[in-house]
């Protein structure tokens, strides 16, 4: 276990809260707002809740928030309303040593608002499975010219392994840059836990398919592969998936074709390889926000992504038809339990001076994942 989570026995029961009318809850998280002023940051990330979104500071996808958590000098408490491995890493950049020493010593409490909120993708990858992969690679290839890079939806203590191993974290937003970054340096890259942002981010850039064997954790040997598509590989994807981006088919993207002549699709690269060819546009959240806020009156969109981003894009912008790629409605479930009662719950608790699902990482975990973290943050 690499992650402390900080609770108070003396607590304010959770039932008030969710009985509660959500106007009344809003108010009294605005009241808190104003209270704590920029000692409190409300980060939300763009899956969340419409009513939880309204009520946050700042809004971004995952590699905008870990951004703005590493920058932000005045708060001392940030409830993060996203899921527990962008807390960890809001935790490791908030008090990363020079922010501490600015103040002090004094900690910025980071704050889970409901512990449930966790990542399935970021399960598909543990430290012992990584480290066993390793231990094998090790023994079929040159391990050091292998670089790892894991996806930032993923745990503390992988990301720990990359900084540890020379490797880098890397966001939807910046996957080719990582990817550049890696080879630079060395000639094969560990690609972990998301196949599909691997596989569509190195196959845009020329890698061939066929130099980028899949990793099954458990499999045999070699994690299912022969020593020879080993020794061949640039690129060794992770089997791990998002639940969410796994619904959409190319043939979704065929029947919108058809309904609406000049429809633009555009899709998150979490999606399968077959959907990314074919769509129109691939790229992570805050790309396909771009896209729409500078598309003209009167287009036409298909975005296969999280639903509740789609659905607040539809009501940001009328003058444009946006609809969800499948026709299967599908959220993020584990963002979906950050909720109102659960956020005025744990704000009030924090007030009450019994912070709860307080997310702190260990010390040596936190100095190597700072390590991979940075240099995301540095490449662009």
């Amino acid at each position: 276990m690499n992650t402390f989570i900080l609770n108070n026995l003396s607590t304010i029961d959770i039932a008030r809260f969710q009985a509660m009318p959500a106007e009344k809850l809003a108010a009294r998280i605005r009241e808190i707002r104003k209270d704590m002023g920029s000692r409190l940051l409300i980060l939300g990330h763009h899956y969340q809740q419409d009513e939880v979104i309204a009520l946050s500071d700042l809004q971004g996808d995952s590699y905008r928030l870990a951004a703005l958590a590493s920058s932000h000098e005045e708060c001392r408490a940030i409830a993060f309303c996203g899921v527990h491995f962008m807390a960890e890493t809001a935790d490791i950049l908030a008090n990363r040593p020079e922010r501490l020493d600015a103040r002090g010593g004094e900690r910025v409490q980071v704050i889970l608002p409901d512990l449930s909120a966790g990542c399935s993708l970021a399960d598909m990858a543990d430290i012992d499975q990584v480290e066993e992969c390793w231990e094998q690679l090790a023994e079929a290839i040159d391990v050091e010219d292998l670089l790892p890079i894991t996806y930032v939806n993923s745990a503390a203590n992988l990301k720990a392994f990359c900084g540890r191993h020379g490797g880098i974290v890397c966001t939807s937003a910046n996957a080719r840059a990582a990817l550049d970054w890696a080879f630079a340096r060395k000639s094969r890259v560990l690609f972990f836990p998301d196949q599909h942002l691997g596989r569509n981010t190195a196959k845009a850039m020329g890698i061939p398919l066929a130099q980028m064997p899949l990793w099954t954790p458990g499999a045999d040997e070699l994690g299912g592969n022969s020593t020879a598509a080993i020794k061949n590989a640039r690129v060794l994807l992770w089997r791990g998936h998002c639940s969410v981006h796994e619904i959409f088919r190319p043939q979704h993207i065929e029947q919108f074709r058809r309904k609406y002549p000049g429809i633009r699709v555009i899709v998150h690269p979490e999606c399968s390889m077959d959907v990314v060819d074919a769509a129109d546009e691939f790229g992570s959240t805050g790309k396909i926000i771009e896209a729409v806020r500078a598309a003209p009156p009167g287009a036409i969109w298909a975005i296969g992504t999280e639903m509740h981003l789609v659905n607040r894009l539809k009501q940001e912008h009328p003058e444009q038809q946006i609809f969800f790629l499948s026709p299967v409605s599908c959220m993020c479930s584990t963002m979906y339990r950050i909720d109102l009662p659960h956020l005025c719950w744990s704000l009030e608790n924090l007030v009450a001076g019994n912070p709860l699902n307080v997310i702190r990482v260990d010390p040596e975990t936190s100095r190597w994942a700072l390590v991979a973290l940075q240099r995301m943050l540095e490449v662009k």
